[in-house]
């Protein structure tokens, strides 16, 4: 008990003893939960759009006027050459071009069809494809307000139609926020926990201090404990900041669900998180080293953890690895717990994993980590 007493001490006072290791794991999190998701917005507007009109008509006038007002979109450019506007799509001043033909109305009056052109250009493939389902969705808007005016009222009563109402349950204002805050968050503990545990025994290594606890009568697993336990705290600071001030106060995020339940698996996430990063700074001889292999292992996490992309629309070699991802499962944690308001019957599955994660990446920390002396 002594003994875990001093290394606790000595871990704790290293960590506040360094000046400038204290803003990065403070800091650095907290400011970077207030940006991301003022910036990581699904929701694509000021997409800018030519339009190259041949018929000059009050309903191609009419149709790029709602067009404008959607919101969505800005007009960049209004002519009758489609060389002028492609040119504009080369050198980045437009999204889109949608070609009006000439005769746009009168065959829309007397043929009741007609055919838009739209070139989209595809370098960003999300704006692309946002931008042309926006587009598609006014165009269709406009077909049908065209169709009912044209439309000659029924003499007999209306063929059966389906509606749907829809409700959107857990987050009803449909605001990203509230989905991204909690991933981020979770992805902002996770870098804490990996990339400052990876230095701590690297550093120990480079200035020569891990030789002289080698041949002092400490456990292996007193000496791993050491090194864990006082990031673990952090990390529980961290998301404590992270969740109850920031989400709360900046985001208006009010936890649905159990606090205790919730910290209870981020106990055993940490638990895993810190094992990986203790796991790398046995295998690593310099702190770049380190760096390099976190920085490796944390791009796969974040990308491959549902932060940005579902896992469902993942092929199935990624989908695979996605869920040998832990921090997959504590995204889904988080946002079930504060969101959903889930029990512990619904999340017992994702404890098992992760106590799993846990035991294996801190059993082949301490395996690894060869004590002489």
């Amino acid at each position: 008990m002594k003994t875990m007493k001093f290394l606790l001490r000595k871990e704790f006072r290293q960590i506040f003893r360094n000046k400038a290791l204290l803003p990065l794991i403070f800091v650095v999190p907290i400011v970077q939960l207030l940006i991301l998701p003022l910036a990581a917005d699904y929701e694509i507007k000021h997409i800018n759009i030519a339009v190259v009109d041949h018929d000059r008509s009050a309903y191609s006038r009419q149709l790029i006027s709602q067009i404008t007002a959607a919101g969505y979109f800005q007009l960049v450019g209004y002519g009758s050459s489609f060389q002028a506007a492609f040119h504009q799509v080369e050198n980045d001043e437009a999204d889109l071009i949608m070609e009006i033909p000439r005769g746009f109305e009168t065959n829309l009056v007397r043929e009741g069809s007609e055919k838009l052109f739209v070139a989209v250009n595809a370098i960003n493939g999300v704006k692309a494809g946002l931008g042309s389902a926006y587009l598609n969705q006014i165009i269709r808007a406009y077909n049908d307000e065209i169709r009912l005016r044209w439309t000659p009222p029924q003499r007999f009563p209306a063929a059966p139609r389906i509606e749907v109402t829809a409700s959107n349950w857990f987050n009803p204002l449909q605001r990203y926020q509230v989905f991204m805050v909690p991933g981020i968050l979770a992805v902002l503990v996770t870098m804490v926990g990996a990339y400052m545990c990876s230095l701590n025994i690297v550093k120990e290594k480079e200035v020569g201090t891990i030789e002289q606890i080698n041949v002092t009568p400490i456990r292996k697993y007193q000496f791993v404990l050491g090194k864990l336990i006082p990031f673990w705290v952090i990390g529980m600071i961290i998301f404590s900041i992270g969740l109850l001030v920031v989400a709360r106060w900046v985001y208006g995020i009010v936890p649905v669900g159990s606090l205790v339940l919730l910290y209870s698996y981020l106990a055993v996430y940490l638990v895993a998180v810190l094992g990986l990063g203790l796991l790398i700074s046995t295998f690593a001889e310099t702190q770049q080293q380190a760096m390099s292999v976190a920085f490796f292992f944390m791009m796969i996490f974040m990308l491959m953890s549902g932060l940005f992309t579902p896992l469902d629309g993942m092929p199935t070699w990624a989908y695979l690895i996605a869920k040998f991802n832990p921090v997959t499962y504590f995204i889904e944690v988080v946002r079930m717990v504060l969101l959903k308001g889930s029990g512990f019957a619904d999340l017992k599955g994702h404890f098992l994993v992760m106590t799993g994660f846990a035991v294996l990446l801190n059993g082949l920390a301490i395996i690894n980590y060869r004590k002489t002396g």
